[in-house]
């Protein structure tokens, strides 16, 4: 498995909801276009900022047939399917694998605090569970638990199909020893739009992106430029989208890249709970943003 096989930008999919609070499968096809044209790498439905903690399993199998019928073999389809009990993440992934993903993005065992050891045992169960690649997702600051370094280095040596890192730890130390430790077959993604050219200028293999639902072409190429070395053109790049990349934060993920998705035309404003809508001053200030980038 070459570290080019998973890289590029890769977008963190919304789940467009209907105002009923069913799956809207027509503007998630439209999304699936919006990716194909714009030349996105991976695809990732039913991970965080797919709000995949309120979608049911049967939801789940849905949205990635209907994201992989949408795609064909246009774009690869990275299921999100984690949780944080182990013989359901590992029955999340096997039932994402039969419905057509081309890997899973599994995150780290939440809540719960295990030992390295534990999370070490949590994706052996699900690498031997799967033959696609498998993308661990690491993000301490909703888990609750760092996924370290050695672990990681570890678990991509153990296992062939332990293919990849969305790391979102903002752990400068750790990226690096990643980054000159791991197996050369292994990729290493950020999960920050914002820190796109110093990790792939670090050595990153690219990006999973919540602003490429917005501005997938403009993230494809600011991870073209960052590769390829072309400093002032990824500088530019960010000066334009920085406030945005800032701003889908601004309240938790994905209410605010839902919201400003809703004003472009491309879903319903809807969330399930307890996500609720973005307060009045915010939706004033992504209004205002969105106006200035000329996406509304």
């Amino acid at each position: 498995m070459s570290t080019r096989y998973i890289s590029g930008s890769a977008v963190a999919l919304v789940t467009p909801f209907l105002q009923d609070g069913s799956i809207d499968n027509d503007a998630l096809r439209r999304l699936v276009q919006f990716h194909i044209k714009a030349g996105t790498d991976i695809i990732i439905p039913c991970g965080t900022t797919g709000e995949s903690p309120t979608l049911s399993g049967k939801e789940q199998v849905d949205i990635i047939r209907i994201v992989k019928d949408e795609a064909g073999d246009k774009i690869m389809i990275a299921a999100g399917a984690g949780t944080n009990a182990t013989s359901h993440a590992v029955e999340l992934a096997q039932n994402a694998e039969k419905a057509g993903a081309s890997a899973i993005l599994s995150v780290a065992p939440y809540y719960n605090k295990p030992s390295q050891e534990g999370i070490y045992q949590h994706y052996k169960h699900i690498a031997q569970a799967v033959s696609v690649p498998i993308i661990i997702y690491n993000v301490p600051g909703r888990t609750g638990c760092n996924v370290s370094a050695s672990t990681i280095l570890r678990l991509a040596r153990d296992f062939e199909n332990i293919a990849a890192v969305k790391e979102a730890s903002d752990n400068f130390n750790q990226i690096a020893e990643l980054l000159e430790e791991r197996p050369e077959d292994f990729a290493v993604l950020t999960g920050e739009d914002s820190l796109i050219l110093p990790f792939i200028a670090m050595g990153g293999d690219g990006v999973i992106s919540v602003a490429a639902n917005e501005v997938p072409f403009q993230v494809k190429q600011l991870v073209e430029a960052a590769k390829q070395g072309n400093l002032e053109e990824a500088q530019s790049i960010i000066s334009i989208y920085r406030t945005l990349f800032k701003l889908n934060f601004i309240e938790s993920n994905p209410v605010p890249v839902k919201y400003a998705l809703s004003r472009m035309g491309m879903i319903e404003e809807t969330y399930r709970l307890p996500l609720v809508p973005l307060s009045t001053e915010n939706k004033a200030l992504i209004d205002k943003e969105l106006e200035i980038l000329e996406l509304i």
